[in-house]
């Protein structure tokens, strides 16, 4: 039983570290006029929405010197947005998630 526990609950966690890698590089890859890599940005508060098939969350690279800034990463292109006034970010996540 602790094995079955085990096995079930340590796919979540391998699963849950490579959604974060895969937003990580969404995002740097999107910043290109900043000198980030995947590794240097952090990620918080991820929601899941659209049943899973998109995120929502805040972002902070290793240089900023703002804080924390929101983003929408759809799951099924793989494409991050960054501008929280853009149809495609107010639909998926609104402004009322992150104030």
């Amino acid at each position: 039983m602790l094995l079955l526990g085990g096995l079930i609950f340590g796919g979540q966690a391998i699963s849950a570290v490579k959604l974060d890698g895969e937003i990580q590089r969404a995002l740097a890859t999107k910043l290109v006029n900043a000198p980030n890599s995947a590794d240097d940005i952090d990620l918080k508060n991820l929601q899941r929405v659209n049943n899973g098939y998109g995120y929502c969350g805040l972002y902070k690279t290793a240089s900023s010197e703002n804080g924390y800034a929101s983003f929408f990463y759809n799951k099924i292109d793989g494409r991050v947005t960054v501008d929280i006034n853009s149809d495609r970010y107010e639909s998926n996540c609104g402004l009322s998630s992150f104030c």
